[in-house]
Order: C-alpha cells, then structure tokens, then sequence
C-alpha cells in the first residue's frame, strides 16, 4: 500500500469515528467514561434503564429494545440532588422532534397537551441517594422523558428532556462498517485509476 493511501484510510477511519460520536448524543443524557450521566441543570446523577424480566441486569442509557416492565435509576452523583424535590414524567414523543427534541419543544406543549401524552408520572419527592421508578410500557414507540428538580433555597426549576426509544433495534456499528469499506474501496479505485489508462 502506498503511502497516500494510508494516509487515506488513516482519515477515512476517523472520519467514520467522530461521525460516530455525534450521532449518539443527544438529548440530556450523555455517556461518559461508560456511564451515562444525566444533567439537570447543575444537578448530575448517573442515569440507566433496566428491562428485568427481558434483560436482566443488562443496563441502558436511553433507547431500550423492548417494551413491558422498565426500570428508571438515577444515581446521584453528589449528595445535594437527594435534598430537592425531583420528579419524573414520561410522556409519548407528540413533538415530533424525535431524538432531537429539547426543553423548548416541551415547553411549547400546553399543559393539557403533556397531561393526554403522559405514560407516568411521579410528583417531586426528595429520594436520597438513588432515584428509582417502574413502568410497564404496553408498546413501542418515541418517548420523552422530562426530568425536573426545584432548587430548595430559590425555588428556581431545573429540568432536563431526554428523548428515547422503546422497541429500538439498532444495526449498532454495521452501517458505519459497510460506508467505511465503500470508502476505501472508492478510493483505492481512484488512486489506481491512472494505472488503468
């Protein structure tokens, strides 16, 4: 192989890479160093899903790959998240921002809008430490979680929005592979194309 031509695939590798990186985060949950933390405000808790009876103890982030009994955990990260009032609501994505959905999207809703699209809700409670809650989704489809915590002291709100998926079966790495290997076979082809003549 030539030089150029390493030099070709060296970039095409890290194209796909960082390609890879954006089109994963989203919303308020990011994952970091194999954690997926959530941001609520200037609150953070470690946040994951568990499927128990289809998944064990299999954990995700955000979209999960099957509907029935569901598991929320946000696991603070420092302690003053477990002093202020938290609650959590999922409703049915009616936004149609999809993965790309945001607070403002939510905000736009009318209050009667949120209440007929809401799956669950938990009024804000103070839950030291760990943050849990269950629900049975009867099917599959875009969600929203929102998130909402009230500062003690100020009353101020924080909230966050984090767009997910039940039912979601993703073809994981395979499409950046098959571009990749289109990639290199293009450009092999290109670099030899003189060669031809």
């Amino acid at each position: 192989m030539k030089s150029s031509q390493l030099i070709l695939l060296f970039f095409l590798c890290l194209s796909v890479l960082g390609f890879n990186s954006a089109v994963q985060a989203h919303g308020s949950v990011t994952a970091d160093a194999d954690l997926c933390i959530i941001k609520i405000g200037y609150y953070s808790a470690h946040f994951k899903i568990y499927l128990p009876r289809t998944r064990q103890h299999e954990d995700y982030c955000e979209d999960i790959p099957d509907s029935g009994e569901t598991v929320f955990v946000m696991e603070y990260t420092y302690g003053d998240l477990g002093q202020v009032p938290v609650d959590f609501r999922i409703i049915r994505d009616i936004t149609g921002m999809g993965r790309f959905a945001k607070i403002e999207d939510v905000v736009a809703l009318s209050q009667d809008e949120i209440d007929a699209a809401t799956e669950v809700y938990r009024a804000p409670v103070r839950q030291p430490d760990i943050y849990t809650i269950n629900h049975y989704f009867q099917e599959s489809g875009n969600y929203l979680g929102i998130v909402t915590a009230r500062h003690p002291e100020t009353n101020e709100l924080y909230t966050a929005v984090f767009p997910f998926e039940v039912g979601y079966v993703g073809y994981g790495y395979i499409p950046l592979f098959v571009l990749l290997i289109v990639a290199l076979q293009g450009g092999y082809w290109w670099m030899n194309r003189d060669k031809k003549k």
